[in-house]
C-alpha cells in the first residue's frame, strides 16, 4: 500500500514540517520580532499547536529511519501503525483545542484594543480642542519636539483686541457675557484656523495668533495669509454687530487688531512637567501695542508686514507713531483691502505692466484731480 511506502512517508512529514515552520515564522510566533505583549497569549497557544503537530510528524519521521536499524521493517512498520492510530488523533485534537483557544484570545484582545482605540481617539478629539491644529498634528505625527526647546524664527505675529471691553460688558450678565464672549471667540478661531493660523493664547476677549510655525509657506505668503485672516475677521465682526444689534445689545463688540513681521522665539517654555508651546519676543510685544493704534474696525501693519503684502493687499501708511517699550517711533499702516476685491467694489483702478504700475483710490473722492494726473503723465509720454 501507499501508505506503507517509506518514500512517501517521508514526503508527507517533510511537508507538514516544512508548512508548519512555514507557518510559525510568517504569523511571527517564532523569530526575532517579538509581537505586542497584549495578543502574545493567543499566539503562544496557537504556536504551541503547531509546534505538538511539528514535534509528532518530526518524531514519525526520525522513527521510520532508526527502527528498521534495530528491528525488522514489518515490525517497524506495525509500531508505526499502532503509534499513528493511538496518538495521531491525540495529537491533532490537543493542537486543534490550542489553536482555538489562541484565536479564542486574540479574538478577546482585538475587541479590547478596539475599546481602547475609541478611548484614545475620544481623548484625542478633546485634546484637540485645547491645541492649534498645527501643533497636534506635529505632535501626533512625531515631528514635534516634546521636550523644553525653542528656536528663532520668523513670524508674522497677530494681536486682536476688544475695544472698551470692560465699558461694553459692564451691564451685561455673567451668563450672557459669557455667551457672547464664547461665540465672538468661535467665530474668530474658525477664521483664524481655516487661513492657516497657529492660536497661541487666548487673554480674556484678546487673541493672540502667528503664522510661520509650525508650518510655514515663507515669510511672504505668511504675512498675506495673516493678512487676509485680519479682513475677513473684521468683515465677520461687522456682520456679528448687525446681529447683536438686533438681538438688542446696545453697545456691540468692536475689533481693532495690529500685526507684526518679525524674528521672535517660538518654541516650548516652562518645566519638563508642564509646557507651554508660544512665542515671546519685542516683534510680539510690538504687534500688541500696534493693536491699541488702529482704528475701531481697523487693521495696522507695520513696515515688515507691508512691504510682504504690497503686491497684494492695499496698505495706507499712518505715519510713525510712538510705542511704549521702543525708543525709536515705529512706521505703520492702514490695511485698506486686498487688491482684487477692491477692483471688483470699484473702490479702486490699478493697472501693472512692466515699468508701469498704475493705481488710483476712487474711495479719495477726488476723480478730477486723478484725471488731470493721468493726463499729464499722458503728455509727458506722448511728447
Amino acid at each position: 500500500m501507499i501508505w506503507n511506502s517509506i518514500p512517501f512517508m517521508t514526503a508527507i512529514d517533510l511537508l507538514i514540517i516544512a508548512v508548519t515552520i512555514y507557518t510559525l515564522r510568517r504569523c511571527r510566533l517564532i523569530g526575532a520580532i517579538k509581537r505586542p505583549s497584549d495578543p502574545q497569549i493567543g499566539l503562544q497557544w496557537i504556536a504551541f499547536g503547531l509546534l505538538a503537530v511539528c514535534l509528532f510528524y518530526s518524531a514519525d519521521l526520525v522513527s521510520m529511519y532508526l527502527l528498521p536499524a534495530v528491528a525488522s521493517m514489518q515490525e517497524a512498520m506495525a509500531f508505526m501503525g499502532t503509534l499513528h492510530r493511538n496518538f495521531s488523533w491525540l495529537v491533532v485534537l490537543f493542537a486543534m483545542i490550542a489553536i482555538s483557544a489562541g484565536f479564542i484570545e486574540l479574538r478577546r484582545t482585538q475587541i479590547e484594543l478596539t475599546e481602547k482605540n475609541e478611548l484614545l481617539a475620544q481623548l484625542s478629539s478633546k485634546l484637540a480642542k485645547f491645541l492649534p491644529p498645527q501643533l497636534y498634528n506635529s505632535i501626533f505625527t512625531g515631528t514635534h519636539i516634546t521636550g523644553v526647546a525653542a528656536k528663532r524664527k520668523k513670524l508674522t505675529i497677530f494681536f486682536s483686541d476688544i475695544a472698551n471691553f470692560t465699558e461694553t460688558t459692564e451691564s451685561l450678565e455673567s451668563e450672557e457675557l459669557t455667551n457672547l464672549l464664547n461665540q465672538y471667540l468661535t467665530e474668530m478661531s474658525k477664521i483664524a484656523v481655516s487661513h492657516g493660523a497657529t492660536i497661541d493664547k487666548y487673554v480674556g476677549d484678546a487673541i493672540i495668533g502667528f503664522f510661520g510655525d509650525p508650518a510655514s509657506q515663507g515669510s511672504k505668503e505668511d504675512a498675506i495669509a495673516c493678512v487676509k485672516m485680519s479682513i475677513a475677521m473684521q468683515r465677520r465682526m461687522r456682520e456679528l454687530q448687525l446681529k447683536w444689534l438686533e438681538l438688542g445689545s446696545e453697545k456691540p463688540f468692536q475689533l481693532r487688531i495690529g500685526v507684526n513681521t518679525g524674528f521672535c522665539t517660538v518654541g516650548n517654555f516652562g518645566s519638563e512637567d508642564r509646557m507651554d508651546y508660544t512665542i515671546i519676543g519685542n516683534e510680539v510685544n510690538l504687534a500688541a501695542r500696534l493693536q491699541s493704534h488702529a482704528e475701531l474696525g481697523g487693521i495696522l501693519v507695520t513696515h515688515e508686514t507691508s512691504s510682504l503684502i504690497k503686491d497684494t493687499i492695499l496698505t495706507e501708511e499712518q505715519g510713525a507713531i510712538a510705542v511704549k517699550g521702543f525708543a525709536q517711533p515705529v512706521r505703520a499702516y492702514r490695511v485698506v483691502g486686498i487688491y482684487d476685491e477692491l477692483e471688483k467694489d470699484r473702490s479702486i483702478i490699478r493697472e501693472e505692466r512692466d515699468g508701469f504700475r498704475l493705481l488710483i483710490d476712487l474711495s479719495k473722492g477726488d476723480q478730477a484731480g486723478a484725471i488731470a494726473a493721468v493726463e499729464k503723465v499722458l503728455a509727458r509720454l506722448q511728447g
